[in-house]
């Protein structure tokens, strides 16, 4: 089965589709309204980084996985993640740029990887769901066993 990952990032930055991608499914848009479970992804609903309420749930939630990916779309211009979001986890925790096909300016890929690496992503991943970019690098760190 491999390692199992939680998706954490706000509404609209591309976790469900990323989810969706991941497990070669058929790429539909629709809203996460609760924590979602499939096969070795595990999809927080936007909301939970949005408000700090809904911190504890992630938290908790963590207890479950290996893995925490923090999603950052490329084109947002800002990050809700707090500096060090990292250390609330007792996981590894990688940061996901996504949404790059939309990516025009390589200014906006490396202000989306200093976001990730303020909330102490320890690697950055560069993906598309929708061309398939990057995809692999995900599929084989969540392969391993170690």
């Amino acid at each position: 089965m491999g390692k199992i990952m939680m998706l954490v990032g706000r509404t609209g930055c591309g976790k469900t589709t990323l989810s969706q991608a991941l497990m070669n499914a058929k790429l539909s848009y629709h809203k996460t309204q609760m924590i979602e479970t499939v096969e070795n992804i595990i999809d927080t609903p936007g909301e939970y980084i949005e408000n700090r309420n809904y911190y504890r749930a992630l938290i908790v939630t963590s207890a479950e996985c290996d893995l925490i990916g923090l999603v950052q779309d490329c084109t947002d211009q800002t990050s809700l993640f707090p500096a060090q979001f990292a250390s609330a986890f007792a996981k590894p925790v990688i940061g996901i740029v996504s949404k790059v096909d939309r990516c025009e300016q390589q200014e906006k890929l490396t202000r989306a990887e200093q976001f990730l690496r303020e909330a102490g992503a320890e690697q950055i991943f560069h993906v598309s769901s929708y061309e398939s970019q990057g995809l692999e690098k995900i599929k084989d760190l969540l392969a391993t066993n170690t």
